[in-house]
């Protein structure tokens, strides 16, 4: 068995060049139609060709995503994009909708093919029968549990791998596939628009008795009946692997460059760990802790082992124990001054950690605290403006500064 893939979210260029740079393997992203994440970034043909050429470069690999089930009009243009996403080599294409599969076939042989999630992958007849129409790999369905993928793996042919989630936010809905958001919103989920309504507070309201609000209590679990935690198996590797997993997929296109970065990193760090030794392999608390830094909704293990009525919890807050306050843009060693690109405002005196690739866990003091005239300031203000602070101590570009929230 290879090697596991790490396989990290990239929601804008930002975010794919700091998940090549904190250790995935490989990255899947949206271009400008028929993907999920509508409300991303996403990438334009342009953006596409450079962060394809900044995987590439490292040696990583770019998916991206076509898995939206499209209406009529949402296939016009197909046959262009699909030889455009080709001629960019991008490494595969993740699908869901038959339709768009037999044109890829059709107008791009060569394509590589993953089936989506939104495909909802739960036997191993399914699997057959997306690889019998040229798929390469299988991405699937959350409602899994792990016997359920080992008797996956063990069923399916060598050359067909399969990608399950490791960590992220997780659906109410089976395999993502809902229409509360096009009910309520007329945001269709299907098509990339969800507004997310299973994450709302609702009340009950008898009909005799209008404007009248009564709470839904579900004893100790309260009141948000469709709200799911947030996936988290790093604590699982050695059973991932041993499972035959083949590309350990990270959630989050959504989410910021700071959550990309801290989980790409402590995915890559465990999975490297075990792999090195499995023997002498234990679990390192800290990659917890780290997690535990990014904003995320409590943690737990999904359908992996059980018990998913865990997914009903008191709230729909997110947990954010730190920001990102700044990103090095430069350090001169000369002058010790490091000159950061704003992300969050800080004061003369804070301390901040730094998060980088590989190592960091080192603080560092916003002394002197200059613009780029040489003002001296007593905070950052300004969105993303470039300011100078001394320190001692040797920065790298792109590292990330990072502090805990105070309440």
């Amino acid at each position: 068995m290879k090697k596991p893939e790490i396989l990290a979210p990239a929601g804008n260029l930002e975010k794919l060049k700091t998940a090549i740079d904190f250790g995935a393997d490989a990255v899947y992203l949206g271009g400008n139609k028929l993907n999920l994440r509508a409300f991303a970034d996403n990438f334009s043909n342009e953006e596409l060709a450079e962060g394809i050429k900044y995987a590439h470069d490292r040696g990583k690999k770019a998916y991206v995503a076509l898995n939206v089930f499209p209406h009529n009009e949402d296939l016009n243009g197909l046959e262009e994009y699909l030889t455009e996403l080709y001629n960019l080599k991008v490494d595969a294409a993740i699908v869901a909708d038959p339709g768009i599969i037999m044109t890829a076939r059709e107008v791009v042989p060569d394509l590589e093919l993953h089936i989506s999630t939104q495909a909802n992958n739960v036997n191993h007849r399914a699997a057959m029968f997306w690889y019998k129409q040229g798929i390469k790999r299988i991405v699937l369905a959350r409602e899994l549990s792990m016997k359920e993928v080992i008797d996956m793996r063990k069923a399916l042919p060598l050359d067909l791998e399969i990608e399950a989630f490791v960590h992220g936010s997780m659906c109410m809905a089976y395999s993502g596939r809902c229409l509360l958001s096009n009910f309520l919103t007329g945001r269709d989920a299907n098509r990339g628009a969800c507004a997310q309504p299973c994450r709302y507070k609702y009340y009950l309201t008898e009909e005799k008795r209008p404007g009248e609000k009564y709470e839904i209590l579900e004893d100790d679990k309260g009141s948000y009946i469709m709200n799911s935690k947030d996936l988290c198996m790093i604590e699982y590797i050695p059973e991932l692997v041993a499972a035959g997993v083949q590309s350990f997929k990270i959630e989050g296109r959504m989410k910021s460059s700071f959550y990309v970065a801290v989980v790409t990193k402590v995915y890559r760090e465990a999975l490297d760990a075990f792999w090195e030794d499995p023997q002498k392999y234990s679990f390192n608390k800290k990659w917890l802790e780290d997690l535990d830094k990014v904003s995320h909704r409590q943690y737990y293990t999904g359908f992996y082992f059980g018990d998913p009525n865990k997914q009903v919890y008191e709230s729909s807050s997110y947990i954010r124990n730190y920001d990102i306050v700044g990103i090095v843009r430069n350090y001169d060693p000369e002058k010790k001054l490091a000159t950061i690109e704003q992300r969050n405002k800080v004061f003369e005196g804070d301390v901040a950690e730094v998060l980088r690739p590989v190592g960091g866990d080192f603080k560092v003091k916003f002394e002197d605290i200059r613009d780029l005239e040489g003002k001296k300031l007593e905070a950052t203000p300004v969105a993303q403006m470039l300011y100078t602070f001394k320190c001692e101590e040797k920065l790298h570009e792109n590292d990330m500064l990072i502090m805990k929230k105070v309440d």
